[in-house]
């Protein structure tokens, strides 16, 4: 069994979050540089425009107050209906929900401007991510934001469900007095089987552990080495379930974890097992759950979420070894502010090209925070135009290798790949590539992406190649003081490297000693003046030649007499 979180592990540290929580505090700056930061200026990422958010539900005061001491213009509509929402988003950059908004694929389809989708909790369930993602909008999380009280609610489902709390009150209330109705087992010695140690499941271990109670557990992600230095013992699934008195599960709610225990894993378990579930309904088959419990396989559970809340069968709920919440698992004053608080700085962080923590559909920005980061950016996207203008085909490309040179490329390949493929794509009419989307977009336009690396002595070269109707064209460059350099376009490798700045003309032609006058007299002819001019080192059949003008001419055709290909962009 595994699973993979979109948003389960945050780009920057749980510390990092707390500390600028503590800046906020304290009055500090918040675009200031983290108080750990030694004196090192901000890191930068590419920049996301937004001056407008709409908050759609209620949440802690401080993320309006932080959003607009940051130039950020909030405007806060509670209630709003679908058709509401749908009318009222084009108006906005950023929109900041709870969990009662749902964020349909309708909604974005309707948001024109809208640039990302912030999430004041930790879970996405209520935003259509996909639909998101394919407009290029960063959905994000709050990801440490209800850790400690999601993780507080699950030890007191535990503490209820080994003594009976709630059902001795609920008796008290009524005038009985049933000390041996109620009799409970100590957790002390028990064994506690944790599904997921992320950050809740996490804190779960280190606060049952003070109860005596042994940890196990199972994840995916997490190493093994890294949870027994919380006193977690990993094993799989199979030999976790039937160790276990009591079972808590802490997993993202995604196919794989749907029903994670069911009818077959109640079987595996030790009879009368406890079983509680703070984190998403369904991760626990309920109606398997139920037949558990009625057969005493399953000594009781503690349940704080539903596959449908509220829960419209409530054969759960009624039962009397339940023990049951309207989903209160971030809901303190505390979880409340600070994922308020953090939503809005993870915001303003973004904006200001600082940090990116939460953003569970747009890995590909937390490598692009550096200023030479934005220049390979830069690169590919103009590498990847070059070829869109230049190739002869007026068909979408079939497929596209993005190869990346020398040891200080080896870990941009990522954002390398995209930034090609919005050069590509966004020639196009009508099409809107961004980092986040277009490899979505790619896909969807039947594009097929390689990506690799390569050791060179070249370091720091981007090469691409791409094909389109059966023939392939293909363009190098890198970086030369902060400014892309084309190095290659087809077989022609230029004498010296083209800043691809400005306005270019790129002329596909054989050499001759007229060609440059020849071209020269049509632009002048056309009032554009010739700026700069680069020639191959190689002159034999047909090469490529790069001309800086003054500007663009405003009909190509007028030097089809003269080459066998033109074309031409402004950067």
């Amino acid at each position: 069994m595994i699973w993979k979180s979109k948003g389960a592990r945050a780009v920057t540290s749980e510390q990092e979050m707390r500390e600028r929580r503590d800046q906020v505090k304290k009055g500090t700056s918040t675009s200031g540089p983290p108080t750990t930061s030694r004196h090192r200026s901000p890191p930068k990422m590419a920049p996301i425009c937004i001056r407008t958010v709409l908050i759609s539900e209620s949440v802690d005061p401080r993320c309006r107050a932080i959003l607009e001491e940051h130039g950020i213009r909030v405007t806060e509509k509670q209630n709003m209906k679908k058709e509401e929402l749908i009318a009222e988003i084009k108006h906005y950059d950023g929109l900041v929900v709870r969990s009662a908004t749902k964020v349909t694929a309708d909604v974005i389809k309707a948001a024109d401007n809208l640039k990302i989708i912030g999430r004041a909790g930790t879970g996405v369930d209520n935003v259509d991510v996909d639909a998101a993602t394919k407009k290029g909008i960063v959905v994000m999380n709050t990801p440490s934001g209800n850790t400690i009280s999601a993780a507080e609610l699950t030890c007191a489902m535990l503490m209820s469900l080994s003594r009976n709390v709630p059902q001795a009150a609920m008796s008290m209330k009524q005038g009985n007095w049933d000390r041996k109705k109620f009799m409970g087992a100590e957790l002390y010695g028990k064994v506690l089987g944790i599904v997921g140690l992320g950050r809740i499941g996490k804190e779960v271990a280190t606060r049952m552990q003070a109860f005596g109670m042994r940890t196990i557990g199972y994840d995916p992600i997490t190493p093994p080495e890294v949870s027994a230095s919380w006193g977690v013992e990993q094993m799989s699934l199979e030999q976790l379930w039937p160790q276990c008195d009591y079972i808590t599960v802490h997993t993202p709610l995604m196919p794989s974890t749907v029903g994670l225990l069911n009818d077959e894993t109640f079987a595996k378990c030790k009879k009368g097992v406890k079983v509680v579930n703070c984190a998403r309904g369904g991760i626990i088959d309920e109606a398997a759950l139920l037949r558990a419990l009625e057969s005493g396989q399953c000594g009781g559970a503690g349940l704080d979420v539903f596959v449908e809340e509220p829960p419209k069968h409530r054969s759960l709920v009624d039962h009397p070894n339940v023990i049951s919440c309207p989903h209160l698992g971030a809901s303190t004053k505390e979880a409340q502010a600070r994922c308020g608080e953090d939503i809005a700085l993870q915001i303003v962080d973004m904006v200001n090209g600082k940090n990116l923590v939460g953003a569970v559909n747009a890995q590909v920005l937390a490598g692009t925070f550096s200023q030479e980061s934005q220049q390979l950016i830069k690169l590919g996207e103009t590498v990847g135009a070059v070829l869109q203008s230049c190739s002869a085909s007026e068909n979408l490309f079939s497929q596209a290798h993005i190869t990346t040179r020398g040891d200080c490329m080896k870990s941009c390949g990522g954002y390398m790949t995209s930034a090609v493929l919005m050069g590509l794509l966004n020639r196009e009419s009508g099409c809107s590539a961004n980092l986040i989307n277009v490899l979505s977009l790619a896909k969807d336009s039947g594009i097929v992406v390689k990506q690799s690396h390569c050791a060179s002595e070249a370091a720091g070269v981007c090469k691409v190649e791409v094909v389109a109707d059966g023939h392939s064209y293909k363009a190098s460059g890198s970086v030369q003081g902060g400014v892309p350099v084309l190095l290659e376009l087809g077989d022609s490798v230029f004498r010296q490297p083209v800043s691809l700045t400005g306005n270019l003309l790129f002329l596909q032609a054989s050499a001759g000693p007229q060609l440059l006058s020849s071209v020269a007299g049509v632009l002048a002819s056309e009032g554009v003046q010739i700026e700069s001019f680069s020639a191959p080192v190689d002159h034999t059949g047909d090469v490529w030649y790069c001309v800086g003008v003054s500007s663009l001419l405003r009909d190509l055709s007028v030097l089809k007499p003269l080459v066998k290909n033109v074309a031409q962009l402004s950067i």
